[in-house]
């Protein structure tokens, strides 16, 4: 395996929750602590976080980066963490996701030769901040930010992707829980009814 970096995006603004999503609590304890437990001892080089709010996010003792190219969105926080990675791959984790698949994520970091990039896939739709990047995507990324063009899988038709569709992941126990994202109040109780059945129980 390759030497990677692990990069914790927290730089949106969170405007459908009404409060910054990484501190919401999710069985007493804040969204983005799950995900830094899940992503704890993968391997990694270093585990950084992407975000314009260093006092907030200093009680996780983490390198923090602010983003290169301010209000660019997801893209930007990508183009962010392959910039400041100390390696050239990149482990790519949107902060609102707190079951990630440590399982799911072995396998991604089995699949990064001869390629810029190792994706998921739900029902064929790439899921950009659940990824690995090389950090080779870094011209295709600047070029879509300098023409505002700011979706997320917008240069991926410029490099060269892995993609993992479900055939090949739903192997691994909870992994459709991987990718499930607390954006408003709603999502984070269903993500608390989630944490207590699948987690919790017995």
């Amino acid at each position: 395996m390759r030497p990677f970096s692990v990069a914790i995006i927290a730089g949106g603004k969170s405007s459908r929750m009404g409060t910054d999503k990484s501190f919401v609590l999710i069985h007493d304890r804040p969204l983005i602590q799950h995900q830094l437990d899940r992503v704890h001892a993968l391997g990694q080089a270093e585990t950084f976080i992407v975000t314009n709010q260093f006092e907030r996010y200093a009680k996780f003792g983490l390198r923090m980066v602010s983003d290169v190219l301010p209000e660019t969105g997801s893209l930007g926080g990508i183009f962010t963490a392959l910039t400041h990675a100390q390696h050239d791959w990149v482990l790519t984790l949107a902060c609102d996701m707190p079951f990630i698949n440590r399982d799911l994520l072995k396998f991604m970091l089995k699949c990064m030769d001869g390629v810029d990039g190792v994706i998921p896939r739900v029902a064929g739709y790439p899921q950009g901040l659940h990824a690995l990047y090389c950090k080779t995507c870094l011209p295709s990324i600047e070029r879509k930010l300098s023409a505002s063009q700011l979706k997320v899988i917008g240069f991926y038709e410029d490099v060269t992707m892995r993609y993992l569709d479900e055939a090949e992941y739903a192997i691994f126990e909870h992994v459709e829980e991987s990718f499930f994202n607390v954006n408003t109040p709603t999502e984070l109780e269903q993500a608390r009814q989630i944490h207590q059945a699948k987690f919790y129980t017995g």
